[in-house]
């Protein structure tokens, strides 16, 4: 039997990838021995999963190779070679568990991951039936928040219909707490489906309706001194935002809330005027905080649209060169079917028979993020061997043209 690589075998352009991971994170262990420095310790960090994971893999390959090699052999003994046998199934799903921990470590960390989070909730086509799955899906939120030991409080909620009916959810935007809380929850964000029977049905018909979910990054309220990517100051930054771009209004709050309604200017808009992307705030009596929320969202839509529209980019030039992009976001990503009892997620193609159980925000819901959150690696390595596959593309035309013109 000749000696071959390991089940499931890594890309030569990953391997280089990890084995350069691996040098930098060498080094830079070396460099924080002499000297500590907390940023130095935070890079070292980030580098040390791919490092180890490299590590251990090349000691499987190494084991497979001598255990085929010792297998191949006609002079080893048969006692021998049956204990190789039993060791080379072992190691060689050993490796290829190292091999997807190895390509999953290669996967860069979402630059927002660390970040606590607002989760905005908005009704979509199907009236009062859409906005009491808002409903449904904001108390959701708020229990899966709870059990992760998530901070939660409003900072916008426009709740009740003209008969003031408290269930029905025009717009809300929970703010959560916690480090971390966007890298676990940014898996939520799309159109959820829902198809049950309304109340007010009188001949039993199933009605389909949709809500809206966008989950984005929440920012402090003034950013790192200096300039960097967490700049409120740097142009560069994805935070940044030209103070003379944004058109502010100051009005009286509508609607149900109060004595304030109506009578006090403290209701705030703003306006992006380049993106046309516009926050209103009324949930507060004094116009200062009002102000503060409806920049600090208007800061987290305009950031996330930033990043998404570079996300976009890539994949379209993936897909014209190489077939591969990513699915938009835009999409129904998961169905909520009453009859049933049945959550679907159309992404990583998980059903559960659990309706309640995923409404009750505990354990089902936790199995379908996961779900949702190994989907979003998958595509993130088919994206990484898009950008190989590219740099090897473009390396092999510059190659053509200058052996053209020489």
């Amino acid at each position: 039997m000749a000696a071959t690589a390991a089940p499931d075998a890594i890309s030569p352009a990953f391997l280089t990838r990890a084995r350069l991971i691996a040098s930098e994170h060498s080094k830079l262990s070396e460099q924080l021995s002499g000297e500590y420095d907390v940023k130095l310790a935070q890079k070292v960090g980030e580098l040390s999963a791919t490092a180890r994971v490299l590590s251990d893999w090349e000691s499987a390959t190494k084991s497979l190779v001598e255990l085929q090699q010792m297998l191949s052999n006609s002079s080893t003994d048969p006692e021998i070679r049956s204990i190789a046998a039993e060791e080379l199934i072992t190691e060689t799903k050993h490796a290829e568990l190292l091999s997807t921990q190895l390509k999953r470590s290669l996967v860069p960390v979402h630059p927002f991951a660390h970040m606590p989070c607002l989760i905005e909730i908005r009704p979509g086509v199907g009236g009062s039936e859409a906005a009491l799955f808002a409903g449904d899906l904001l108390r959701m939120y708020q229990t899966h928040c709870q059990e992760h030991n998530f901070r939660v409080s409003f900072l916008k909620l426009d709740n009740g219909d003209a008969t003031g009916n408290g269930s029905e959810i025009r717009e809300a935007v929970l703010e959560v707490e916690g480090d971390g809380a966007y890298g676990i929850l940014r898996c939520e964000s799309g159109v959820h489906r829902v198809q049950r029977v309304p109340a007010t049905e009188s001949k039993g018909r199933t009605h389909t309706s949709a809500v809206s979910v966008v989950v984005l990054p929440n920012f402090p309220s003034t950013g790192n001194d200096g300039t960097g990517e967490n700049s409120f100051d740097d142009p560069s930054s994805d935070y940044y935002i030209d103070k003379r771009d944004v058109r502010t209004d100051v009005m009286r709050a509508r609607g149900a809330g109060g004595q304030h309604v109506n009578t006090t200017d403290s209701a705030i808009r703003l306006t992006h005027m380049p993106t046309n992307t516009v926050v209103a705030i009324q949930d507060s009596r004094s116009q200062m905080k009002n102000r503060e929320k409806a920049w600090r969202l208007l800061r987290a839509k305009i950031a996330q649209a930033r990043r998404d529209a570079r996300e976009e980019e890539m994949a379209q030039l993936r897909l014209s060169l190489v077939g591969v992009a990513k699915a938009g976001r835009g999409d129904k990503i998961r169905t909520y079917n009453w009859s049933q009892q049945r959550v679907t997620d159309h992404r990583s193609g998980l059903t559960l028979y659990d309706l309640d159980g995923v409404l009750q925000g505990g354990d089902a819901l936790d199995h379908i993020m996961n779900s949702v959150r190994n989907w979003f690696t998958e595509q993130d390595l088919e994206a990484l061997i898009a950008d190989d596959n590219l740099a090897t593309a473009a390396k092999q035309t510059r190659s053509k043209i200058e052996a053209a013109s020489g």
